[in-house]
This record gives C-alpha cells, structure tokens and sequence, in this order.
C-alpha cells in the first residue's frame, strides 16, 4: 500500500510539473506574440489575460481583447476570447467567441452576434504552426451596423493535403443567408424569397506556401490553382452550379474552363448586369447567345455550358461575358 501511495504521489507531481511547465510556456509564448504584433504597428491590447486548465487542459483566457492590423485595417474588439488545449494534446486548439463582438474594415464598423461560434484547429507543433485541419461552425449569426445580414448556420472547414503541405481542401455549407437590403436591392433581385436557401462549396486549393502564423504575422499565402469540385447556390427559383479547374497567376487572374449550370439564368443575367459584372451596352447580345444555347438543350430556362477564363475575361464561345473574378487574398 505504502509503495502504492507513493507511485501515485511521484505520478501527481510529474504531472503537476508538466501542467506547470507547460502553462508557463504557453504563457510566455502568447505574451510574446502580442508584444511582437505591437512592436510592428499593431493595436494588441487586452485587461486581463489568463491560463487555466490544470491539470489535463490549457485554457487560455482574454478579456476585452483589441487586435488591429495596420497592414490590412481590420481589427476586432472581443469582451472575452478564449483558446482551449489539452494538456496532452496541445497541436488541437479550440476557439470559442463571445456571443457578440464587434470587428471593422477600413471602411466599414460592424457587430456580429451568433449562438456559440467556435472553431477547431489542428496545428503542426513548432515556431510556425502550420494549419492541418480547421473547421469554424456557428449558428443564427447576425450582422448588423453599416450593413445588416443574417445566417442561419454556417460550416467552414480546411484540411491540408497528405502530400502537398500548400494544397488545401476547402468546404463550406451556408443556410438560410439573407444579404443586406442594399446588396439585394442593388442586385435587383425581385420576386426572390429574402433569405437564400442553400450555399455549397467543395474546391481544392493550392497555394505558395501552406498556412502558418506567417499569415497573420506577414502575408496571407495565395492560390495558384483552384480545383472547383462544386460550387452551389439555391435562392428561390435560381439555381447555379460551377466546377472548374483553373490556374491563378501572381496577378490573381484565373485561366481554365468552368462547367456552369443554371436554372433561371434570364434573371441571374439581370443580377451580373445591376452588379456591373456584365456590360449593360453588352447585355442584349449576350443573352441572345445563351438563349440559343439554352433552346438548344430543349429547356428555354434551363443553361448547360462550358465557359473559357482566359486574360481576365470570361467566354462562352465566342461570346465575351465580361471580367473574370481576380484571386487575391489581402
């Protein structure tokens, strides 16, 4: 009994100088990434700041925590952040925000309210961190200041690739998105139900280096080709689907083909048109061009095509139907 005793003795301190530390480390090693982010310009303040958890977790806690970029002029204001860890585990991090916060762009100052938005993210262990695994999840998210949206649920995930450390899956799966008035108003997007029904999307990504603190501390890595397994939007009577298998140059322009399906497409051709997206000198010709690719599948509403993305513009044929979307991560 007595030796009994005293392996448990021997095993509790063990234990307990591990959790110490640990928690020391981990302490000094947040500390001193915020003092870094304010030697390089960076508003990184917070009132308190602890590390709890022992003995099997390491929560890290903040309260009325500020970060704000100079680089990009985004910046976040939280009442209270919390970064969770397993003693025994410490490459899984759980996020966890308030249930409100407030964030800003350079133009822009808004509050997000969401019932329990969190995120998971595995990381490889050492100086840089590099992403293997996140997914963000969160439900009635609610946008509100200079534009208001709202959300039903959101899922966000990114796994790195087994082979190539810089390629990424990405998926995400939206419902029940309502976008701001002015953007619907904007769109002119008429006879449609408030709120989207339905946002997928499926894609592998590679990019120039795989995602680590540098992102945050540096420069977001950015794509270099985007393999479109499915990108899908329901909003009403709309539908559309994309796959695509494109490459992205320095400049973000894309160049590649895009397989494209779309139920009511005259209206979605109206939306491209409010938005700016197509020409409104072009849009008569456009639309004859895809009303006799569309009569020719036998559904008049219904689009079945390939698209070529090339120099910045995209084609259906020969018909130009205006820019192509620029990839690049601020």
């Amino acid at each position: 009994m007595k030796r009994l005793l005293i392996v448990v003795v021997v095993a509790a301190l063990l234990l307990s100088g591990y959790w110490v530390l640990g928690a020391i480390g981990a302490k000094r090693g947040l500390e001193s990434w915020m003092e870094a982010r304010r030697a390089e310009g960076w508003q990184a303040d917070y009132a308190e700041f602890s590390l709890r958890g022992y003995p099997n977790r390491f929560d890290a806690l903040w309260e009325n925590l500020a970060l704000a970029d100079p680089g990009t002029g985004l910046a976040v204001e939280m009442p209270r952040f919390g970064l969770y860890a397993l003693s025994w585990k410490p490459g899984h991090l759980i996020a966890v925000w308030p249930d409100r916060f407030d964030f800003r762009s350079p133009e822009e100052r808004f509050s997000l309210s969401n019932d329990d938005l969190r995120a998971s993210l595995r990381v490889t262990p050492g100086p840089l961190l590099e992403m293997q695994r996140a997914q963000l999840t969160g439900r009635t998210l609610v946008l509100s200041g200079a534009t208001e949206a709202a959300m039903d649920s959101l899922s966000l995930a990114m796994a790195q690739d087994d082979e190539d450390d810089s390629r990424y899956r990405l998926g995400l799966a939206a419902e029940g998105l309502t976008l701001p008035s002015s953007v619907a108003d904007w769109l002119q997007a008429d006879g449609l139900p408030q709120a989207m029904r339905e946002l997928r999307l499926d894609a592998d990504v590679t990019f120039t280096r795989p995602w680590d603190l540098r992102a945050l501390e540096e420069a977001r890595p950015q794509p270099t080709r985007v393999e479109l397994h499915l990108a899908r939007a329901a909003w009403g009577e709309l539908l559309l689907q994309v796959t695509a298998d494109l490459d992205v140059d320095a400049r973000g322009l894309v160049s590649g083909e895009a397989h494209v399906q779309a139920r009511q497409w005259q209206q979605m051709l109206q939306m491209a048109v409010a938005a700016g997206a197509v020409p409104e000198e072009m849009a008569g010709s456009i639309e004859q061009g895809l009303s006799m690719m569309a009569g020719a599948s036998g559904n008049p509403n219904a689009l079945d095509l390939t698209l070529t993305l090339r120099e910045g513009r995209i084609w259906a044929g020969l018909i130009p139907l205006g820019p192509a979307p620029v990839l690049h991560l601020r």
